[in-house]
């Protein structure tokens, strides 16, 4: 009976998981790879960003690896690498890096992803806000696609790496669970949702497709509480930092081979979604990011007015912050770094005592009300 009630427990996908590992037994788990397109964005100013100077103190630390600051809530620098290899592709570059497909194309939207060419430099967007979660265990911050772990065992730090999670018709749950077991070289069970759209299109998918290179699992597996849910590899890297698992979350090879081997069972993982980020610099500079909002997980959500509340949170009343940066970060979200208050902010334009009223947070609060207002007619 005991035995009965853990299988319960860990759900149909994280027993299959376990039968691979002793009997060679297939992973029921809602995953499949997809090639990543190509896709055009708007211009970005790199003046702003830093050299790859900055990160030199980091270069001793595993990849991945960061102190987490005495004060603050930021890790990382941005820098920037010139290719030197001209068959080197945009993603080529992320991978060595640390850094995943949306993060690398938003930070270089005029760069080809596929031929960037010899001689061009790149930018490395290696600077995050600590999502606003509890610093234990997995986080993984679903809008970033980025996963972030505290390790128990070195509490002055922090890894963080690249991930795909699920596209919006498998949307990744938001929720807390924990690791459970741990699998190497696992086999894997097409869903049966997955066959039949195979053999709709004249391409019948196997029952199990073993431990090898055609195996989307890849070689690592870290089974999840949620059952169906993992952490793992992939046999298609490039499309890691990504919406295109079936709900999974995937991980370049090195990165969850890594993750594997010192992450313990029980370890709590926060599946979370948080689009905004703000925080403070070393220096005293809060700064901000905003990424994409998933579509799935708005219901009721106002971006503005979370933004708003989150800057608030972290901020005094007397300071003055420019609620308009607040705006145009989440209007239009490419993960880039936003001073709004300290040494690196800009200096505010002068204004007459005559354009000072309403003040800039009255006014988006009113924007808000009227979009909610025009909403609630149209629904009527």
């Amino acid at each position: 009976m005991k035995t009965r009630r853990t299988l319960n427990l860990w759900g149909p996908t994280s027993l299959a998981v376990l039968l691979a590992a002793t009997l060679g037994a297939p992973v029921y788990a809602q995953e499949v790879a997809e090639q990543p397109p190509q896709v055009a964005t708007p211009g970005l100013d790199a003046d702003a960003l830093a050299s790859a100077e900055q990160v030199s103190a980091q270069r001793e630390l595993p990849r991945g690896h960061f102190r987490l600051p005495e004060e603050g809530d930021i890790v990382g620098q941005y820098y920037t690498v010139t290719v030197e290899d001209p068959e080197e592709t945009l993603l080529d570059i992320a991978r060595r890096h640390n850094i995943g497909y949306e993060e690398i194309r938003m930070a270089n939207p005029d760069v080809s992803l596929w031929v960037p060419g010899e001689g061009t430099e790149v930018i490395i967007p290696a600077q995050y806000i600590l999502p606003p979660a509890e610093r234990k265990g997995i986080v993984v911050n679903l809008s970033e696609l980025r996963l972030y772990y505290y390790p128990e065992n070195s509490p002055g730090i922090v890894e963080t790496y690249p991930v795909s999670v699920g596209r919006e018709e498998f949307a990744t749950p938001v929720g807390m669970t924990q690791t459970t077991v741990k699998v190497k070289d696992p086999a894997w069970a097409p869903p049966s949702s997955m066959r039949r759209e195979a053999a709709e299109r004249g391409e019948p998918a196997p029952e199990i497709v073993p431990a090898g290179p055609n195996n989307p699992l890849g070689r690592h597996a870290i089974l999840l509480g949620m059952p169906s849910y993992l952490i793992h590899g992939t046999n298609r890297p490039d499309g890691v930092g990504m919406r295109v698992s079936r709900g999974c979350i995937r991980m370049y090879p090195e990165d969850i081979e890594s993750l594997y081997e010192r992450v313990p069972s029980g370890t709590q993982v926060n599946l979370m979604d948080a689009p905004f980020k703000a925080g403070w610099g070393a220096d005293g500079t809060l700064y901000v990011q905003s990424y994409p909002q998933l579509e799935e997980n708005v219901g009721d959500f106002e971006p503005l007015l979370n933004a708003i509340e989150r800057v608030e949170s972290l901020t005094d009343e007397d300071l003055e912050i420019d609620y308009e940066q607040v705006r145009h970060a989440v209007e239009s979200p490419n993960g880039r770094f936003v001073a709004l208050y300290g040494p690196q902010a800009p200096a505010p334009a002068p204004e007459s005592p005559a354009e000072k009223a309403p003040s800039e947070r009255q006014g988006l609060f009113q924007d808000i009300e009227l979009s909610a207002t025009a909403e609630s007619d149209s629904d009527a």
